[in-house]
């Protein structure tokens, strides 16, 4: 495991062990990924015993489909893919939407980023895109972030959100109406 400036392909090397029935390979990869994890499930639902289910369930899902894995993409990419579905899954049947984390839950969340990917995302969430983002009202937020930022499809997203897909797909175009527009605004005021 002596490629420490190529995270990637370390991944991709652990995956490949886990494979091969390397359980200290999966404590690797469990580490590594865990707390990022942790935060960006924790943006989709505010319950902390689900998101240990879905976590827990996540890695062993990983475990298990170890072999399946193509390697054709970014390991953190696969396993929040797994998760995602997880979540979606186990929150299939309840009566009461996610609802969304509290403010201190957020800040915390921006303390625990460990991952290219979540510096990413909190660019997303601090340039200008961010801005606009903030002005959607908290429904259409909800949606871009379940479709867009997780690629969720329409009807997993209406699952996750307790909504109908029609609902979903609604919001989706009018978030996007609202951005673009926001957007073009933003750089008009550039010239």
């Amino acid at each position: 495991m002596g490629m420490r400036s190529h995270p990637d392909a370390e991944d991709a090397a652990l995956v490949r062990a886990m494979a091969a029935g390397d359980e200290a390979a999966l404590r690797v990869l469990f580490t590594r990924h865990l707390p990022w994890l942790r935060s960006r499930l924790a943006r989709r639902c505010s319950d902390p015993e689900i998101v240990a289910d879905v976590l827990q369930d996540t890695f062993v899902a990983a475990w298990k489909g170890a072999r399946r894995w193509r390697g054709d993409g970014e390991v953190a990419a696969w396993l929040w893919g797994i998760a995602v579905r997880r979540l979606v899954s186990r929150l299939r049947g309840r009566s009461a939407p996610v609802t969304l984390p509290t403010a201190e839950v957020e800040a915390a969340d921006e303390r625990t980023l460990s991952s290219a990917e979540e510096l990413v995302l909190l660019g997303v969430e601090h340039g200008d895109l961010a801005a606009a983002l903030r002005r959607l009202s908290p429904q259409l937020r909800a949606v871009i972030e379940a479709t867009v930022l997780d690629g969720l499809t329409t009807r997993e997203a209406a699952q996750l959100l307790g909504l109908a897909q029609g609902t979903v797909k609604g919001r989706v175009r009018k978030a996007k109406a609202q951005l673009r527009q926001d957007l073009i605004s933003y750089q008009s005021g550039w010239s």
